[in-house]
């Protein structure tokens, strides 16, 4: 609710996509600075500690993002402070939640794990961005941001009761910085892993970030409003519901790589398709196949990683994971919003499912090995 409130506010304030990118680009730049630190950390104490402090600072920027817009305070400025300092928690929270999985349940589960997690997120996804369209054209957007933050309660109370046997913290012998080469060195020098973090780079460079020019094509391509934002987000969301059910049907198969490459090509295929849309109805069938493909890849990247990991080193990798997923957000976002406000939205959209659909022909020539990964 408060990331489709909050960008279609952002429009409203500024009637800038550029200043959507900023936004973006503010909230994820904490992950380049910190998210690999966030990794050591996750290794270096309990992790369910680590998320309680997490989760508290962000519901407490909730409240302040709530307070400053009921007082009619709130300025352009104060979103993108906040948006950093989201990013910051989230820098710490995100890898920490990744490692966390692997001590609620045995390995033999983790892939099924994995995915339910990511269909529960979906299924916020496709629900949370309708329920702040209506919400935000009634109330407005201060109690989005307000409703945001009392869900934390909820949050932070479940970590609270969740009884777990947390894995043996490993004897520190170095610094952060000497557990951060060795995460580093790990990633880069592991085929499987590097591949699968170059593919999530990618694909979240040139095709994740469209999700930043959501507020701007509702309003300046399909020419509706907050309730347009919200639908557009929701059938996203379905589509990603969708695709984490796939996901599970196959979590125990030995095709979860041949599902990755597809997913890489129907997704660019299908962002393309949308980019031609102009009517709302299928647009959103549309976005509802374009959130299946973009899952596949995603939370298959998410499977394979995570299977092929050293448990003593699963906080560092899941950080380097983290970065460049959403570390490359902020980026793509800046990149894809500049560009919308020069050569406008469905240009750009263009521009990165050409630059996707080379990729995917990259992979299935030149790594035929992806496609075998079970």
């Amino acid at each position: 609710m408060q990331i489709t409130a909050l960008g279609f506010f952002v429009f409203e304030l500024t009637h800038s996509p550029a200043f959507l990118g900023y936004v973006g680009f503010a909230s994820g730049v904490p992950f380049w600075m910190l998210t690999l630190f966030g990794g050591v950390v996750s290794d270096r104490m309990p992790r369910r500690n680590l998320l309680l402090i997490t989760q508290t600072t962000m519901m407490i920027l909730a409240f302040i993002l709530s307070a400053l817009t009921f007082l009619n305070r709130i300025e352009p400025w104060h979103i993108v402070m906040l948006a950093f300092g989201v990013g910051v928690a989230n820098a710490f929270d995100t890898p920490a939640r990744h490692a966390f999985v692997v001590e609620l349940v045995e390995r033999e589960n983790l892939s099924n794990a994995i995915a339910l997690n990511s269909m529960m997120m979906n299924l916020a996804t496709a629900i949370g961005p309708s329920i702040a369209g209506v919400t935000y054209a009634i109330l407005g957007p201060g109690w989005c941001f307000m409703i945001n933050g009392v869900s934390f309660i909820a949050v932070i109370s479940a970590l609270y009761m969740i009884q777990v046997e947390p894995l043996p913290l490993r004897i520190l012998k170095g610094t952060a910085l000497d557990d951060l080469k060795e995460g580093l060195h790990y990633a880069v020098s592991h085929p499987t892993i590097r591949m699968l973090i170059v593919v999530v780079m990618v694909t979240t460079l040139f095709g994740m970030s469209f999700i930043t020019l959501m507020p701007a094509w509702a309003v300046n391509v399909l020419r509706g409003d907050s309730k347009t934002n919200g639908f557009l987000q929701s059938a996203r969301g379905v589509g990603s519901l969708i695709g984490g059910l796939t996901n599970a049907s196959f979590s125990r198969t030995k095709i979860r790589g041949k599902l990755l490459t597809m997913g890489s090509l129907l997704f660019p295929i299908l962002l393309l398709v949308w980019s031609a849309m102009r009517w709302l109805p299928l647009s959103l069938i549309v976005l509802i196949g374009i959130g299946w493909g973009l899952m596949l890849v995603l939370n298959m990247a998410n499977m394979l990683v995570q299977s092929h990991v050293s448990d003593p080193l699963r906080g560092r990798v899941m950080g380097i994971y983290t970065v460049s997923l959403f570390g490359m957000l902020p980026v793509g976002s800046l990149l894809l919003g500049t560009m919308a406000q020069k050569i406008g939205e469905p240009t750009t959209v263009v521009f990165g499912s050409l630059v996707l659909l080379a990729f995917a022909g990259f992979l299935w020539l030149c790594m035929p090995r992806l496609r075998s990964l079970e």
